[in-house]
């Protein structure tokens, strides 16, 4: 493009000059043809002139009174198309318009002036002046119109909503384990079908949004009914029992059909117990070693004193930890695991430390663990054993219910959900009145399923979790990262980032977040949105400017990497509205995995099976009667357990040396 240079633009103005003198020209000849007595009369005139003026008259140019007129207007416009001078944001369309159209009017009404009866002069001066007002507004309405700023910096789109669009996924890619969402966009002006395609769930799948932001309703719902649909066994940690509940349940009744051998469904429930199965998370045919202990100790402990998480490796935190797993692996050993519960750990663990302590010393496994506290207690160390044993009392205590023990004691089922011979759709319930207490239990069912279902040869799984954050489940991370060979699929419903790191510590929270390969979110804040923002990555988008200065006005347009979704409009989602970003498989490749979309859900269809739900069943009638003479069977079993074993030790000389005696 060849560079516009100084001699350009004087030449360019000489033109536009010329144009404007020749319109005025023609002008003033038609003045001069039109009222030429008014001409002779103030002796303006001449033989040299009347000569010129014959010659153009033999043009044709005076033909119709209008056409020199036309030629006139004509010359002006040509010579306005070049207008110069500093251009104004502040001027409008309106008025350049306004002195436009009244010139016009007055510039071709002007000849009526010649219809009025009066003196020549008189009508030829009323004539010329009234065509030269209308002339002269013509010509400051066009120059206003190009002084004009044109580009309003696209000023219907003040929040840029149309720039951040960018190309999403609109194909369905559909397979055996696949979620997959309906959704519309919005492409520059256009509003475009979408789906939302998570091909591959057993990467794992993070669902963020605050309260109300559609999180159950538009996404998990979802994921529980077509994996439900596609034959997955399935757990379910329904915060606000029983929402999440109802819809597996009838879904399940709807697609029993659809499996190998068609899954049981099992539901615990502390609040209602006739709608609850029983289930003893601490089986102890699926304790396999120390460790399996060593783990529950820690997740119930760490579920009940939630501060303790970020304290993990502290003397004061692994001790209750090692004496719990002790009196746990203890009960594991006793009579083959007879009475190896979490109730009857709780209550053996309340008993005073002579026949504790005689107890756990029988069980050579244990004895390192508990040496620590036995010499403390021979030692008359009393404030350091109570440091380290109180705590650890003190917690369990408040576990010590009749409604907790009898679902916790009983044994209507195993936790291994994708067993290929037993496969089930496990819902748990949580009460968010008792956050605390349930969720330190549902921690225990939780971390003990996932040991048993991470396994090879299983069928495949999805672990559902409506606001994750409620419990704790050590070493989720390494659950993401390793569940993916297994086909266990997990879904982890969490409010925003910081309330994760707030339950599980920062080191944590910040693994779980990076290791999950599909997140989708609603509206979430601050430090949240920032940090999805940057995951979502950069597209080029137009950029434009704007410059005035006394002379000229100029306009510079450019393309530059932004954010596809900044935080602020993160923060903006409306409910139903979600971004994020899907992983896909090697013999499926997606490009397009980013989306900021609005999933669409048929309300109509989804209420009215809504409404077709089925209650889940009474599993079994029971009165008060029956779950109190539980709670007392428990405490009975413990001290026979201590009576009986007391009584062997001292008849046994092998053995007396076993018994503890302080004093």
């Amino acid at each position: 493009m060849a560079m516009q240079t100084g001699e350009n633009e004087q030449a360019m103005r000489k033109i536009l000059d010329m144009t404007r003198l020749i319109s005025i020209v023609i002008l003033v000849i038609h003045f001069y043809y039109y009222c030429f007595s008014a001409f002779h009369e103030w002796g303006l005139t001449s033989e040299f002139s009347d000569q010129i003026l014959g010659n153009i008259y033999r043009t044709g140019l005076f033909g119709n009174f209008h056409k020199s007129k036309l030629i006139a207007l004509g010359f002006l416009l040509i010579s306005l198309l070049g207008a110069k001078g500093r251009k104004d944001e502040n001027l409008n369309h309106k008025t350049a318009f306004a002195y436009i159209i009244t010139g016009l009017l007055i510039y071709f009404t002007s000849y009526l002036a010649l219809l009025v009866k009066i003196k020549t002069t008189e009508f030829a001066m009323l004539y010329i002046g009234i065509t030269s007002i209308g002339f002269l507004l013509i010509l400051s309405g066009g120059t206003l119109l190009f002084r004009i700023i044109k580009n309003k910096l696209n000023n219907k789109d003040i929040f840029n909503k149309e720039n951040e669009t960018f190309p999403q996924e609109e194909r369905l890619l559909e397979n055996d384990y696949s979620i997959n969402l309906p959704a519309r966009y919005h492409l520059k002006e256009k509003v475009r079908d979408s789906w939302i395609n998570i091909i591959n769930p057993f990467r794992g799948v993070m669902v963020l949004g605050t309260p109300g932001s559609g999180k159950s309703y538009f996404v998990i719902r979802h994921i529980i009914t077509q994996h439900i649909r596609k034959g997955f066994t399935m757990f379910v940690y329904d915060f606000k029992f029983d929402d999440l509940s109802r819809i597996a349940y009838n879904t399940w009744l709807k697609n029993k059909h659809r499996y190998p051998k068609p899954p049981a469904f099992y539901v615990i429930n502390f609040d209602d117990l006739a709608r609850s199965h029983r289930c003893n998370p601490l089986e102890p045919s699926a304790m396999t070693d120390i460790t399996d202990a060593a783990e529950s100790a820690r997740t119930i402990l760490m579920g009940l004193n939630r501060e303790w998480i970020k304290r993990q490796g502290d003397f004061f935190v692994e001790s209750p930890i090692n004496f719990l797993t002790a009196v746990i692996w203890y009960l594991k050993k006793y009579k083959d695991g007879e009475f190896c519960t979490l109730p009857h750990v709780i209550e053996l663990m309340q008993v005073d430390y002579d026949s504790l302590f005689t107890l756990l010393r029988t069980e050579k496994e244990i004895e390192v663990l508990i040496n620590p506290f036995v010499n403390a207690y021979l030692n008359d160390v009393m404030e350091q054993l109570e440091g380290q044993i109180a705590s650890a009392k003190v917690a369990m205590a408040r576990l010590s219910s009749p409604q907790l023990y009898y679902v916790l004691s009983g044994n209507d089922f195993t936790l291994d959900i994708n067993n290929p011979d037993e496969p089930k759709i496990v819902c748990m319930g949580n009460n968010p009145q008792k956050i605390q207490i349930y969720g330190a239990v549902l921690s225990l069912y939780v971390t003990r399923l996932v040991k048993l279902v991470n396994k090879k040869g299983k069928q495949k799984s999805s672990l559902i979790f409506d606001e994750f954050p409620t419990i704790y489940l050590n070493n989720m991370d390494s659950l993401i990262a390793t569940a993916r060979s297994n086909r266990v699929a997990t879904c982890l419903g969490i409010q925003d980032f910081s309330q994760l790191r707030k339950d599980y510590g920062r080191e944590q929270a910040d693994v779980i977040m990076n290791i999950t390969g599909n997140i989708v979110s609603g509206q979430v804040n601050g430090e949240t949105a920032k940090q999805l923002s940057e995951r979502f990555g950069k597209i080029m988008q137009d950029r434009e400017s704007l410059s005035i200065n006394s002379v000229d006005t100029s306009i510079s347009r450019s393309k530059q990497l932004e954010s596809a979704v900044p935080p602020s409009k993160i923060s903006g989602l409306s409910s139903g509205e979600f971004v994020g970003m899907v992983a896909d498989d090697p013999d499926c490749k997606i490009d397009l995995k980013t989306f900021h979309c609005e999933i669409l859900n048929d309300h109509a269809a989804l209420k009215k099976e809504q409404d077709s739900y089925k209650d889940i069943q009474v599993i079994r009638k029971l009165d008060n009667t029956m779950v109190q003479h539980n709670y007392l069977q428990i405490k009975q079993d413990v001290q026979d357990i201590i009576q009986s074993e007391m009584e062997r030790l001292l008849n046994d000389p092998g053995l007396s040396h076993l018994v503890v005696r302080k004093g």
